[in-house]
């Protein structure tokens, strides 16, 4: 007797991964679509202005000359350009060098949603890839509005923020600027899904280098997370897989980082409008939840002519996180950089020494002021739980300050200059840009490069305008 099997039931399609989507989308965007938003072009022109101006600032810093010892020890020989130094490097280590010069000063781009980031901090990945592939301006363009909007989409898409659970937000940079590298290279989807994997299960920051007394790593780890999507990039240009399910797979990042993701907010409504435009920077060289009180604090200042003498007391109401992280313990005795840019005690206590938070106030010599030393006792910070609900969509802050003669002044301000609701105008960013290089460019040398980048579609050549970002002036005796 003969008997017959069934068919089996033929099985659906399996669901295509998320990295899938992004890659998807990324590899097949082209300037032509941006181009149909002035916005968008025109603040990736902002932000990269604002970024080349942190990187000339940063290039005169300690940790960045340490790292540029390092890296001319160990780095190849060519293919991308340096900022400040004008040497060629090897891709991957030119994205290290020229991140970690743009992020060190805590002072470029800022975004909060979920989690904080910089995006910016991958434009070294678009300039890098895009000098090896012989870009245009055009092309650049695509790479940064590219890292802006994915990087800013995953901010938005866990609840809580992963900088919640104790990770830092260099772990979301890992996902985002092996796609920015990617797309820079022109590789097709699949090998920018491997790179997504290569990069991503490779990195996950802890939160540690934004915890208590901080150190030069505070600023490095987002710079190694766009280094490492470099590399990646590479890789899979050659043929290196990465797994696919990083994302949304097994022990991938919801399922290692849970409780709660909306993973639609990575794709739903791709290239509709462009993330880039609702990006902020900063008008102080700290960390981002220091803005709004310093902002408060400033105006308080200034408007009532209150003399350092003249106080006794400063009240500071805050989110639980400026509470926390920005004025532990270790934030009323800094003795770096790094963790004075990080205390909201230091920085509003600079605000009332010097009526000003510029790069001027971290110095070690203005670190260890005995005048704004003396302001740090005067702070208190604390908690407000009806600040916390209406976070992250405002940054509130409510200051009171009480001076020696009984005098008190209130105010409450919502969010910071330099929000995009506050946005600094074309003529701000260009002052900052200018007040940052002026050290080391000349006054031709900074005209010819803000005007490239205001006219960043018309460059025929990545690493002709990389070329303009070089320093033409020595660091003075005085230069830290």
């Amino acid at each position: 007797m003969s008997t017959t099997t069934a068919p089996a039931p033929s099985k659906a399609a399996a669901k295509p991964t998320i990295t899938a989507i992004m890659a998807q989308w990324a590899a097949g965007l082209k300037f032509e679509q941006l181009s149909l938003s002035k916005d968008a072009v025109h603040q990736a022109k902002r932000l990269l202005l604002d970024s080349i101006g942190c990187a000339l600032g940063g290039y005169q810093q300690h940790d960045v000359m340490i790292a540029l010892e390092v890296l001319s020890e160990i780095a190849g020989p060519s293919g991308a350009t340096v900022i400040g130094s004008g040497r060629q490097m090897d891709v991957v280590s030119a994205s290290l060098a020229n991140a970690l010069m743009i992020r060190c000063m805590d002072y470029n781009d800022i975004y909060w949603k979920q989690d904080p980031s910089h995006p910016s901090d991958i434009f070294p990945a678009a300039m890098a890839a895009g000098e090896r592939a012989g870009s245009d301006g055009c092309e650049l363009i695509v790479g940064l509005v590219l890292g802006h909007e994915f990087e800013m989409r995953l901010c938005e898409a866990a609840f809580p923020g992963i900088r919640e659970r104790g990770w830092h937000h260099a772990t979301l940079t890992a996902f985002v600027s092996p796609i920015v590298a990617g797309r820079m290279l022109y590789l097709s989807a699949q090998q920018i899904q491997h790179a997504i994997g290569i990069s991503a299960s490779a990195r996950a920051t802890l939160g540690a280098v934004t915890a208590g007394k901080l150190t030069m790593m505070k600023n490095t780890v987002d710079p190694m997370a766009t280094q490492s999507g470099v590399l990646a990039a590479l890789l899979a240009e050659k043929g290196y897989t990465g797994p696919e399910h990083v994302i949304d797979g097994k022990e991938g990042l919801v399922h290692c980082f849970g409780p709660e993701w909306k993973l639609n907010i990575l794709t739903d409504g791709l290239g509709d409008s462009w993330r880039i435009t609702q990006c902020g920077m900063k008008a102080f060289p700290t960390e981002a939840l220091t803005h709004t009180p310093i902002s408060a604090v400033l105006a308080l200042v200034k408007d009532n002519d209150l003399r350092p003498n003249d106080i006794a007391k400063v009240h500071i109401r805050t989110t639980a996180r400026g509470a926390d992280i920005l004025s532990d313990p270790s934030k009323y005795d800094p003795h770096t950089k790094e963790t004075a840019d990080h205390s909201l005690p230091y920085v509003i206590a600079a605000a009332i020494a010097e009526r000003q938070v510029t790069p001027l106030q971290f110095t070690q010599a203005k670190i260890m002021d005995p005048v704004i030393r003396a302001q740090l006792s005067k702070i208190a910070v604390a908690a407000d739980p009806e600040i916390e609900k209406v976070f992250p969509a405002l940054q509130r802050v409510i200051v009171r300050i009480h001076t020696i003669d009984g005098r008190e002044y209130t105010t409450q301000l919502d969010y910071p200059k330099g929000d995009p609701r506050n946005p600094l105008t074309d003529k701000e960013v260009e002052e900052k840009f200018e007040a940052l290089a002026e050290p080391v460019m000349s006054r031709e040398a900074r005209r010819r490069a803000m005007d490239a980048i205001w006219n960043l579609e018309k460059q025929p050549s990545v690493t002709a305008l990389m070329k303009l970002f070089k320093a033409d002036r020595a660091l003075t005796a005085g230069g830290h």
